[in-house]
């Protein structure tokens, strides 16, 4: 059984991720997610607990119960339920939603993900702020940890993205840094970290910037944002010294990314990385719709006409230095 996104200009609406919303409750025109512990509204539906709730309606029944979530269906809304901690509340959670929900197809649609995603982080924390920094702090501290302890890496997005955030820091040299494609950003704050950096992350969803300059400043960091696609950046040629591409050409058809390839070269100076997962099938459940191998990586290197080496580490890497 699947619940799929609605393809209509209200779906279109976009997200705000720093939205108000009442504690332990994020809403929206197509989700509601609440946690079980922090709000009444899964309490007992016996008589006395009937007469407390007023004239709310009783849930209804559960589409599927998993080990981390409820979820139901209240006219055209999906509903879901959860009981996760603070301390718990990281990028782990994009796994979690993945694996339970729409890898079984209960739910389908990246603005489904998104929504639900930043309705259990929303739910969790109050506050928009408190419980974003809560979520990029864990985040951030985990992604250390396995930097120290990889042995530990079981069954964790963090995990399978931190060595290729460390092998990323490790060959973006000194200068100005743009990311392309940032999503959340964690790449972009952990350069940002790092003295002798200038830093840019970009990317398409305009609240997702929003949101990464606002933790940025709460973390005390310098990072520019800047909303736009990958492929037509407004920055002139030469902008900065290093453009990274890290996951991304995964997500985009082959003609999308080989623009988003020669863009991120107009605008490099001296390096240009990318990093792309070697799968079997492409994952959509992460919203891939292409598998790359050393081969085609090797083939997109030649075709830029510069000096390039491609190398494996947790997935492929196509390294260019453009002459200039």
């Amino acid at each position: 059984m699947s619940v799929p996104s609605p393809h209509s200009t209200v779906a279109a609406r976009r997200i705000d991720p720093l939205a108000p919303s009442a504690p332990g409750l994020y809403t929206d025109h197509l989700v509601r997610v609440v946690h079980h512990h922090r709000t009444t509204e899964e309490a007992p539906s016996g008589p006395d607990s009937r007469r407390g709730r007023a004239a709310r309606d009783v849930p209804p029944q559960p589409i599927v119960r998993t080990e981390h979530f409820v979820l139901r269906r209240r006219g055209r809304r999906i509903e879901l339920s959860h009981r996760m901690r603070p301390e718990q509340l990281d990028n782990d959670l994009a796994g979690l939603l993945a694996e339970e929900l729409f890898a079984p197809g209960w739910l389908s649609g990246s603005d489904v993900f998104e929504r639900v995603f930043t309705g259990v982080v929303r739910s969790c924390v109050d506050g928009p702020l408190p419980a974003w920094t809560t979520f990029y702090g864990n985040t951030l501290t985990r992604i250390r940890q396995y930097w120290q302890s990889p042995e530990q890496a079981v069954h964790s997005s963090i995990a399978g993205f931190a060595p290729v955030y460390r092998r990323t820091l490790d060959l973006v040299g000194s200068g100005s840094v743009l990311d392309l494609g940032s999503c959340f950003g964690f790449l972009p704050l952990l350069l940002a970290e790092r003295e002798g950096r200038t830093v840019i992350a970009s990317d398409l969803s305009r609240g997702t910037m929003r949101l990464l300059g606002t933790v940025a400043g709460a973390r005390g960091l310098m990072l520019e944002v800047l909303v736009c696609d990958a492929a037509q950046v407004p920055l002139p040629d030469g902008a900065v010294d290093t453009v990274t591409v890290i996951h991304v050409l995964e997500h985009l058809d082959a003609d999308h990314g080989d623009a988003v390839l020669r863009e991120a070269l107009r605008l490099a100076r001296r390096r240009v990385v990318v990093a792309v997962p070697y799968e079997d099938e492409p994952t959509a459940a992460y919203g891939h719709v292409r598998c790359f191998s050393p081969r085609q990586l090797t083939d997109l290197g030649r075709r830029t006409g510069h000096p390039f080496h491609v190398g494996t580490h947790h997935g492929g890497w196509l390294v260019v230095d453009p002459r200039r």
